[in-house]
């Protein structure tokens, strides 16, 4: 590569905007990909991240250089999540008319999606440090890390543990909710929500509004009751 050629690629690569870039363009890539063959391994949160990282290796960047020119989806983050009021505006009538069994299922779900997971991992040998950063990995990344920090976890760690279980549950959620013959869009949705947060309602999305609405309703209770209750039920069992 000559003088010239090279001093243009490190100006692009070092560009403010770089990071959106590569970002965006990995995302349409993973989801054309997904369109097209439906198959649930190139799930584009999943895809996208992995040609992100590719990207980033074969540009020599760090991912502190990535973060600072993606810092405008970033700060996007918070509209989108407060765009998601809209399909719950829409079905506000059904949800009202559904309100205890959504409380009965926030209630044996969060327990379940919680404990099962800090359960399995104690079994293995997890050190206490490891379970308090696993327990609140079925909320959005931000509540999580702060959850995390409270009770004794690892912050980064959470955050993780969050992106692991988004995506499992983006993939594996729907299958499973069909093999168990779960047709029910709000069903579906709110099970997605409390389980795999802001991936599974992204997934829930594409299913129908309905279900779309259900999914943000349950990862916003998850993020509520996770925020308040967990570190309390710490603090009583230490």
């Amino acid at each position: 590569m000559s003088l010239n050629g090279y001093a243009a690629w490190q100006a692009l690569i070092h560009h403010p905007l770089f990071g959106v870039g590569i970002t965006l363009v990995a995302y349409q890539l993973a989801l054309s990909a997904y369109e097209k063959t439906r198959w649930i391994f190139l799930q584009p949160v999943l895809l996208s991240m992995l040609l992100v990282i590719a990207a980033l290796l074969a540009c020599g960047l760090t991912y502190a250089e990535y973060r600072k020119s993606a810092e405008v989806l970033t700060i996007l983050l918070g509209p989108a999540t407060v765009a998601l009021a809209v399909p719950l505006f829409l079905n506000l009538r059904r949800i009202r008319l559904l309100l205890w069994p959504i409380m009965l299922t926030l209630l044996v779900g969060g327990v379940v999606a919680t404990g099962l997971g800090v359960l399995l991992a104690w079994w293995f040998g997890a050190e206490p440090q490891m379970l308090m950063s696993m327990a609140p990995k079925s909320v959005t990344s931000p509540i999580a890390m702060l959850v995390a920090d409270q009770i004794g976890g690892i912050a980064a760690l959470a955050a993780v543990f969050v992106l692991i279980t988004g995506v499992l549950g983006a993939i594996l959620g729907p299958p499973l909710l069909s093999l168990l013959g779960v047709r029910h869009h709000a069903a579906q949705g709110l099970a997605l929500g409390l389980t795999a947060h802001a991936v599974g309602t992204a997934q829930a999305l594409e299913v129908s509004e309905e279900c779309g609405a259900f999914a943000a309703l349950g990862m916003s209770l998850m993020g509520v009751a996770t925020a308040v209750l967990l570190p309390l039920v710490v603090i009583l069992m230490v």
